[in-house]
Parts: structure tokens; sequence; C-alpha cells
């Protein structure tokens, strides 16, 4: 009889979209093929304390009282906020075959976790360390972006300290390069966490000092259409390692001035933010859209699967006797672990493209063990 695979469900952490990981995690603990697969659910507390089994799922329905906890043993596994870094990815590397780390942001979504599960040997499912750290960095992702010739937004990148140091040389900065409305982000941050639209000098203060609460480096886009223009806010599904594939492209119609926090995971039933799913594009922009998101994928050296957001201009109206002009496209941001909750756009896009949900997560273990095998053709020493 064929050896089940033991798969580890990695949920929860230590960043500001805990709460979003669980709800993610949810969803795939109750979807995946128990037939298939032996699953071992491994939760990390706000605090950054590890627990595993019953204390695990306890930790899935948000019981509190877990933040006590340093310490738990099952099956093999020891895991500890304190424990010795080489003990535990040993015992992670014998009990597991492998990781689903579903972690969104800040120590999950960043390379730093991926960095152990290398120091393990482990497969797991998604971009490496270096995919991981530059899909979550604005500013390096928008440079490797640049260097592969990808259209974007005008953008600022500034230090915290610099804005700290010299608000008015930094205010004068963003004026000079751009034209409000501006987006304020912090570089490190998923979900929309942090994240504000200045419509004006009055509101960018305020908006500088949140997006620096949440990491030392801040990135200031260009609205994309102008004042008073909303402009088409346009996913897209990667799947794959060296030869990822694109889904169809969707929209999202969101129901506040962006798609914030709040527009992607607070129901709203009065005023639900949209999805659509094909969006209507005409070939030749969904043709493109989609070829740009899979030159995203490898510019960041992405693996698995990622999530490739886009804004496109409103179409713009011709003059009388002018040719109309083709509404333009920028690149926004790269997410390597999207969100995979019930209303997340990922899973929905490829459900669109003809792989339900079930068989999403079979392929992204599949790809976690092909890469893993891949990496076992690289020597690591001379001897």
């Amino acid at each position: 009889m064929k050896k089940k695979l033991r798969i580890g469900i990695l949920f929860g952490g230590r960043s500001g979209e805990h709460e979003v990981s669980l709800n993610s995690a949810a969803s795939i603990l109750a979807a995946i093929d128990k037939v298939k697969y032996d699953i071992v659910p491994i939760g990390i507390t706000k605090q950054g304390h590890w627990v595993t089994s019953g204390e695990a799922q306890h930790l899935l329905t948000g019981n509190t009282k877990l933040t006590l906890l340093k310490k738990s043993r099952s099956k093999g596994i020891e895991i500890s906020a304190s424990a010795d870094l080489g003990q535990q990815s040993g015992a992670l590397a014998q009990s597991l075959d492998v990781i689903f780390p579903v972690l969104h942001g800040t120590f999950g979504e960043d390379g730093t976790i991926q960095g152990l599960f290398e120091l393990a040997d482990i497969a797991y499912v998604g971009s490496g360390v270096l995919g991981s750290a530059t899909g979550m960095d604005k500013t390096a992702m928008k440079q490797l972006f640049a260097a592969a010739g990808l259209p974007q937004a005008p953008h600022v990148n500034l230090l915290r300290s610099e804005w700290k140091a010299d608000a008015k040389r930094a205010v004068k900065l963003i004026e000079k390069k751009l034209s409000y409305p501006v987006f304020v982000k912090p570089a490190n941050l998923g979900s929309s966490v942090g994240i504000s639209k200045v419509h004006d000098r009055s509101e960018l203060a305020a908006a500088m000092d949140l997006a620096a609460s949440f990491d030392r480096k801040l990135i200031i886009e260009q609205g994309v259409g102008g004042p008073g223009i909303k402009p088409r806010e346009l996913e897209v599904a990667v799947l794959g390692n060296d030869l990822p594939e694109a889904s169809v492209v969707g929209e999202i119609v969101p129901n506040k001035e962006f798609y914030d926090y709040e527009s992607k995971y607070a129901d709203s039933p009065e005023n639900p933010s949209v999805p659509i799913i094909p969006a209507r594009l005409s070939k030749s922009e969904a043709k493109m859209i989609r070829e740009m998101a899979v030159a995203a994928f490898r510019a960041c050296d992405c693996a698995g699967l990622a999530r490739v957001d886009f804004l496109m201009e409103p179409a713009p109206l011709g003059g009388k006797g002018k040719k109309k002009r083709k509404p333009r496209i920028y690149l926004n941001e790269i997410n390597t672990m999207p969100g995979f909750t019930s209303i997340s756009m990922y899973p929905k896009l490829w459900e669109a493209s003809g792989m339900p949900y079930k068989q999403l997560v079979d392929r992204l273990i599949a790809l976690a063990i092909e890469r893993n095998k891949e990496k076992q053709q690289t020597s690591f020493s001379r001897v």
C-alpha cells in the first residue's frame, strides 16, 4: 500500500494578517483530501509560540488561552519559541513530507520561515527565500519589475527615519515627483494593512505616520487615473515552478474608494465588494495582462503560487476627430501567499480556469515536492 504523504498545515503567526491566515487554513483543512494525506495542523500564536494537534485546532477557532503556551509535542515534532533551530528543523524534516505555510505577511510570507524550511531540507508550498522576500518588500519588488521592463505607476521610496528626521523635506520630495492623489504604504505588509489614499497635503502626514508604524520602509505611489478617477483593479492567479501558468483575469469592484483590508475580508451584505470573473476585457488586453503576470512571477523568482495585481485606467474619451487612446495598464504588486479564504480571489480565479479548490491544493503540494526534488540536483559541498 502506498504510503500517505504527511502534510503540515502551518497557520497563524505574528503578523497583522493573523486572522486572515486562520480563515485560509480553515478552508484548506476543510477541503484537503484526508484519504490521500495525513494532516498535521501546526499553529503559531500572535506571540510567536508554536502549537500542534489539539492545541492548534483550538487556535484555529480563536482560543486566546493558548497565548501562554511555549511548547507542544506531537509525533516527534517539538517546536518552541526559544528552542534550538537545528533541533527543530531536524524534527520537522523527519516528521513531515510537505509543509503548507498558510502564513500571510511578516514572518510568514517574507522569506523568514522559508529559510527555516530550507535549513530543514523539507518540501514546502510556495516561493523560496528570495521570491518570498522580494514579493513582500514592495521597494525591492518594484526594482525587479523595472529591470524586467514591466510598466508601473510612478512612486517614491522613503525610510521611516527620513520621514521622522525631516518631514517637510519628505513632503517636498513627494510633491515634486508625484501629484495627488497618492497611496502611502508600508513596504513590507500585505492585505492592504497600513495603506491610505491621500487626496491632498492635509492628509499626507497622518498617512505617513500610519505606514511608518508598520515598517521602516515606506512607498508612496501615484494614483492611477488622477483626481476623482477610480482605476479598475485586476488580478491574475499564477501557478507553477519553472513553467508557470496564468489563470483568467479577474476584476474586483471594491465597496470603498480602494480595495482595503475591510473591503477584502469584512462581510458587508448591504454593500459588498464585487468580484467579476472573468474581467470584461478584450482578448488582447487579457492576453497582455496574463503575460505580464507570468513575467512578474519570473522577475521575482517565485515558485508554487502567486497572485499578481494590476491597475487599469478607465477607457479615456477620444476628442473630436482624435483616435481613442487605449487605457494604460500598470503592474501593481505580487503576493506570494495570497488568501485562501472562501471569498479569496486566488482559488476563485483557478476555479474559473477549470481547476477546483481541492485539485488546486493537490497541485500545490505536488509543486512543492517537484521543487524540492529539483533542489536535490544541486551540490552544496565540493566533496
